[in-house]
């Protein structure tokens, strides 16, 4: 059964007639040989060890047969149904689901270079490495802008049509994965509370407030924008929230250069209050 399935699961069904037809009844070979085989050694491949050794296989003919593979170069022929294979834990080697050409390890595997194949999203992939950015606070917006036109470009549904259905619902999702992503980037205060979601400190943003300075500067700051009578007030209002916005902006780059979680979410709750305070006052203007 285990040959049968084998033999109709995969291309390399040839290359088993070969394995029975050029059989050496002399010959032999132990588990711990086939295991250091390139059937064994490659990703994609669907045995392994534990299953041989739960099945009575014919140890001759796995002697031949990994022989044969090895000869032909089997990783070309064998492929996983899954769309990513791992060679293991700690490499995390990214293969395409289509021709299993391994992923470069300087781009993120959102297409196949070789096949241009779309590939499934892969969740390992932070929104950095989408824009090919490190795991900075400070992006220029042309930058991050060029990018994304040029994931869109590949990705978005309406340049799909003619590929498979497959292909198709996932350029939707990679379509999808890249727009949040570029909108989080784009926007500073989403851009550090995403960046605190990495370093494993969630950011609450329903925390309330408790410093009294704070507190302090929320009661004037409502009591100035009811108290507007014109649009050119609220505009000065505005503006001056915005230079709010960028200082503490800047005080979080330097927080998270230092590693000084605790000051980089300081910042993010200034942030977040004025940016409350700015879209308040966008609803009144």
């Amino acid at each position: 059964m285990w040959m049968k399935k084998l033999h109709h699961s995969t291309r390399i069904s040839a290359i088993v007639s070969r394995a029975f037809n050029s059989l050496d009844l002399t010959s032999s070979v132990s588990i711990s040989t086939l295991h250091d085989s390139a059937i064994f050694s490659s990703p994609l491949s669907s045995l392994s060890l534990s299953r041989l050794r739960r099945r009575s296989a014919p140890t001759l003919l796995l002697s031949n047969l990994t022989s044969i593979l090895s000869r032909e170069n089997a990783i070309f022929f064998v492929k996983d149904e899954s769309p990513f294979s791992s060679l293991s834990e700690s490499s995390a080697k990214l293969y395409c689901w289509n021709c299993a050409t391994e992923a470069d390890d300087a781009t993120p595997f959102l297409f196949c270079q070789a096949c241009r194949s779309v590939q499934q999203v892969n969740q390992s992939i932070d929104y950095f490495q989408i824009f090919g950015l490190g795991r900075k606070y400070s992006i220029e917006d042309g930058e991050l802008e060029k990018k994304y036109k040029d994931w869109q470009k590949i990705l978005h549904p309406d340049l799909v049509h003619s590929k498979t259905q497959r292909e198709r619902e996932y350029a939707a999702e990679q379509s999808a994965r890249v727009i949040d992503a570029y909108r989080t980037l784009a926007d500073p205060l989403s851009r550090a509370i995403y960046i605190m979601k990495l370093e494993g400190m969630p950011v609450d943003e329903e925390e309330r407030i408790t410093g009294p300075e704070l507190l302090a500067e929320i009661m004037e700051l409502r009591e100035a924008v009811d108290e507007a009578e014109d649009a050119q007030t609220l505009n000065q209002i505005q503006a001056e929230l915005q230079e709010k916005l960028r200082n503490w902006s800047k005080s979080f780059e330097d927080a998270y250069l230092r590693k000084n979680f605790e000051d980089g979410l300081a910042s993010i709750r200034r942030m977040t209050y004025y940016k409350r305070a700015n879209e308040e006052i966008v609803k009144k203007l």
